[in-house]
């Protein structure tokens, strides 16, 4: 946790040089935060260096997974509260938080007038928060048995008793590809007119599926072919990363052969379809401009990245319930996105089709099967309870924001934002043309809370709550 601490504090030399090569004197800020995060997770790390020598318990493991999602917002939050945001602590943490858990979800306003060292960091925050949860989806999750995770341990990487070690080569082969779907990200932007310093912000925030932009409009400043690019984008993140490490190791067809990949875009497909006519229906739009909006939209909330090139809200009560349940679909899992997950979805299909089949043949054996092969009980027992979890959380979560005061849209569809890490809600305060920066502080609170917990899955963090845990 130190080091990683200590790489956010390396990262803050990107926005100091931004802001020498802008003038705007802020690059202070971002040396004094470096100092402090640099400094601090280097002591933590120094306190802690014997315990390299030793391999990770599970429980340990599930203590690191977390407490990196709990440490990193608090250093990274720092430059939000130094620099030319006057932010508060807690719109700093809940900004901070919204970054590195890909959400999205802003309580800055203004942001055109910001200087670019503080925009540059907010595209930062994502695109590490990015690959992060793609490596701890890889390589601890399995591990851990969360959400059924543990059907992936065979088809991935055997990382059972040596998690440290192997996280550290996984990560590294990741990273390249994910380093390289940015810079192919970013030549696109370019070559479509953006700025290079738009290009950049944007590629960082599209490939991490987080939809942090540096204007207040988000994508719709750039309404066009960049929307075609940015959806390829989010699409090519919400894949499965381990897919593409087997595709460059000569295995041409890893990808195709993923049933996570032919659901996803054949949900992405039924759902571009029902929007076009529904769209194509409602408004004067050209066939091409509803066909551009509809698939960006929706590729931009199934992924959870969050942005917005057009105010939803206006396209009729129909679209607005249907985006709303869209953002609780997800990506595949080992991927940059969020909620659910395809993976999941089809698990509780295949258990119900096979409970249906026992129904009409009582005395038959029918056995759930996810990609040919049988999925054992445990596995469905924990796909079964990240369901009930997740929708007592956002039940939940959602009574609580009530009782700050808001309005049951609000209210709920904020707490579907935070939980499945989507960004922006639904209705006037929170939806695609708004922002968070008007809740009160108990409401951001409880969103910080409801990010943290989205982001890790659910039981990652509820475990720990449990006495048995601390007693293992």
């Amino acid at each position: 946790m130190g080091l990683l601490v200590a790489v956010l504090g390396v990262a803050m030399i990107i926005p100091i040089l931004v802001d020498l090569a802008e003038g705007r004197g802020q690059w202070w800020v971002f040396v004094e935060s470096a100092l402090i995060t640099t400094l601090g997770g280097g002591m933590i790390a120094l306190a802690s260096a014997n315990g390299v020598r030793e391999g990770l318990t599970i429980q340990q493991t599930f203590m690191l997974t977390t407490g990196v999602w709990l440490m990193l917002p608090l250093f990274g939050a720092l430059p939000f509260v130094l620099g030319a945001t006057d932010a508060s602590v807690t719109d700093a943490i809940f900004e901070a938080m919204s970054g590195l858990t890909t959400t999205g979800a802003t309580v800055l306003t203004g942001l055109e007038e910001l200087p670019k060292g503080l925009l540059i960091w907010r595209g930062i925050l994502q695109w590490l928060g990015g690959i992060g949860i793609v490596v701890v989806a890889m390589v601890f999750l399995p591990e851990l048995r969360v959400g059924g995770m543990q059907i992936f341990k065979s088809e991935s990487f055997d990382t059972f008793g040596k998690i440290l070690p192997r996280a550290g080569q996984i990560a590294t082969q990741i990273s390249v590809i994910y380093l390289w779907l940015t810079l192919a990200c970013m030549l696109s932007y370019l070559a479509l007119g953006m700025t290079t310093f738009d290009a950049t912000v944007h590629a960082l925030t599209t490939v991490s599926t987080g939809g942090f932009s540096n204007y207040d409009a988000s994508f719709s400043t750039f309404s066009g072919p960049a929307e075609y690019v940015a959806a390829i984008f989010m699409i090519l993140s919400a894949l499965p990363f381990v897919r593409y490490v087997q595709l460059i190791n000569g295995n041409p067809v890893a990808l195709h052969r993923d049933p996570q990949v032919r659901g996803f875009f054949m949900t992405m497909t039924f759902l571009v379809v029902i929007v076009f006519f529904v769209l194509r229906s409602g408004t004067t739009y050209e066939s091409e401009r509803v066909l551009r909006e509809a698939i960006f939209n929706i590729t931009s909330i199934i992924s959870g990245t969050g942005y917005a090139s057009a105010d939803y809200m206006q396209w009729g009560s129909f679209a607005v319930a249907l985006f709303f349940f869209i953002g609780l679909i997800g990506g595949c899992a080992g991927s940059t996105t969020c909620s659910i997950k395809i993976f999941r979805y089809q698990l509780l299909f295949a258990s119900i089709r096979a409970q249906l089949r026992r129904i009409r043949s009582p005395h038959g054996i029918f056995t759930p099967r996810y990609d040919g092969r049988p999925v054992g009980p445990d596995v469905l027992s924990s796909v079964m309870s990240f369901f009930m979890f997740f929708v007592v959380s956002l039940g939940l979560i959602s009574v609580a924001l009530s009782l700050t005061g808001l309005d049951f849209v609000t209210s709920v569809s904020g707490a579907a934002a935070a939980l499945a890490n989507i960004g922006p809600g639904l209705g006037p305060i929170i939806g695609p043309a708004g922002n968070f920066s008007s809740l009160n502080d108990t409401a951001k609170w409880i969103l910080i809370i409801a990010m943290w917990i989205g982001r890790l899955e659910l039981m990652a963090v509820y475990v720990m709550f449990t006495a048995k845990f601390w007693r293992a």
